[in-house]
């Protein structure tokens, strides 16, 4: 079996990072609509590059392949990093790989998946991202999940020969 569910949902799952997959892992992070959400927009990965990230990935915090229940097809990544159990605190990143599968509710339901499993199981309380002010369709997807603004950082990335803000955004848990 090359994945588990280990955080499962109604159209998808999550299941630690399987190292098979790293050409396609690869791949997305030399895709430019991937990775300038990412802010890896300026590197060019190697597939020993990337084996290493994967390797850190698997080691590290809580880390997941975004896989459909249809097929078993994974389609992004997702995880929890910075976790500091004493103030109950985490950031969250995520990435949609392929672009066929973007703008379908999938990442805002790992997202719902991943935040619900840092409150319930892992204890947290205040779960936050970032998010480039251009990224609509993240925003949007970010707020169906919970998330909401808390700040802003202006000019902060260039990109493409222009400046654009970061978002600061999160969500609490219950007490």
């Amino acid at each position: 079996m090359k994945y588990f569910k280990k955080i499962a949902g109604d159209r998808i799952y999550l299941s630690p990072i399987n190292l098979d997959d790293l050409e396609m892992y690869t791949k997305w992070m030399n895709d430019v609509e991937v990775v300038s959400n990412l802010g890896n927009y300026h590197r060019m990965l190697s597939l020993s590059n990337e084996m290493s990230a994967l390797e850190k990935l698997t080691k590290d915090d809580q880390n997941y392949a975004i896989i459909l229940n249809d097929g078993d097809l994974l389609i992004g990544g997702v995880g929890l990093a910075e976790i500091n159990h004493i103030y109950r605190t985490a950031t969250v990143g995520i990435f949609i790989g392929e672009a066929e599968h973007r703008g379908k509710g999938f990442g805002t339901e790992a997202m719902r998946l991943i935040v619900e499993y840092g409150f319930k199981t892992l204890n947290l309380h205040n779960i936050m991202l970032t998010v480039h002010s251009d990224n609509m369709r993240a925003i949007a997807s970010y707020k169906k999940a919970g998330f909401a603004e808390f700040g802003r950082r202006h000019e902060s990335r260039y990109l493409d020969g222009r400046y654009v803000d970061t978002l600061y955004m999160e969500v609490l848990g219950a007490n």
